[in-house]
């Protein structure tokens, strides 16, 4: 008896960039978590601490809708995207990123012209940015430790003090 193995895909694909004409800052991610892609909210896993990261940073209250998590970033001139348009991914973990095609970076900095800062949410993120696209002068690019959960290893104190480096650049 023959069997044939079944072709199981796990294409995954990221969302539209949360951005305006104002923003200085760009923090890009890798992709979305399965969580994320379920509510359609970037950074929609619960123990995902971007959200909070960026309240404390910026010196706000945490917004408790989408909407107002997005104006927070926006009025703070604060983009994201993700690096990754489109991959194969079982689950969440970046280390499970295959076949992935990248977003326009590139027309998305040329639409962007008042960028100061991008910053990497991870080191996925720098090392596929760096596969794709080539640093800019004129840009000061920054590493961060990730905010997902499965980076629970830095305290939230130690990950804030890491990231407000990218307000402090500004």
């Amino acid at each position: 008896m023959e069997t044939h193995k079944q072709n199981l895909t796990h294409t995954k694909i990221s969302f539209d960039p949360i951005s305006n004409d104002d923003i200085t800052i760009l923090i890009l991610g890798t992709m979305p978590s399965d969580k994320s892609l379920e509510l359609v909210e970037y950074y929609g896993h619960p123990r995902n601490r971007f959200w909070k990261i960026i309240a404390a940073i910026t010196e706000n209250d945490l917004a408790l809708t989408y909407s107002e998590k997005k104006e927070l970033l926006l009025k703070s001139t604060i983009g994201i995207w993700d690096v990754v348009h489109k991959a194969n991914r079982k689950g969440s973990l970046d280390s499970a990123i295959e076949d992935e095609e990248a977003n326009d970076l590139d027309r998305f900095f040329e639409k962007h012209k008042h960028l100061k800062i991008i910053a990497f949410n991870g080191i996925k993120a720098q090392k596929l940015f760096d596969k794709y696209f080539k640093r800019k002068s004129g840009i000061k690019y920054i590493s961060l430790p990730s905010s997902s959960p499965a980076n629970a290893a830095i305290n939230f104190e130690n990950i804030c003090k890491s990231w407000k480096q990218i307000m402090e650049n500004n």
